[in-house]
């Protein structure tokens, strides 16, 4: 197995990593003004267990803090990936979840720091 590719399909919105030339995931995005917001994160359950999700996230979070815009982390994989993992110069501006208690939730921080008071919620992408 050679190295994985990650390269930026604009064209589909989405990163994607590719193993020998075959497409083995994707993370898709919604490039907004100022902002990019992650939207979902596949691997193909015939690449699973390789760590290419994680390979997919550093490339594609790295190459949009690179871009100046605001990483909004929709998807579960990539909020959980922020929350664990550094990004350097990523601005992070967590999306806000509902909540019965009032928090910090929703504010723009840079670094990797998740929301004040709990983690994204809800289950991880399937596959990623």
């Amino acid at each position: 197995m050679t190295d994985p590719i990650v390269t930026r399909n604009d064209d589909a919105s989405r990163y994607e990593i590719t193993v020998d030339g075959v497409l083995a995931g994707f993370s898709e995005f919604d490039p907004r003004p100022g902002a990019i917001r992650f939207v979902h994160t596949e691997i193909d359950p015939a690449f699973q267990g390789r760590g290419l999700a994680g390979i997919l996230a550093k490339a594609a979070l790295t190459d949009a803090a690179a871009s100046g815009d605001a990483i909004v982390p929709l998807c579960p994989y990539i909020a959980k990936y922020l929350e664990t993992h550094e990004i350097p110069g990523a601005e992070i501006r967590w999306p806000k979840r509902p909540s019965t208690s009032s928090g910090t939730q929703g504010q723009t921080s840079s670094g990797t720091q998740g929301p004040t008071g709990s983690g994204p919620q809800g289950p991880t992408s399937s596959g990623a």
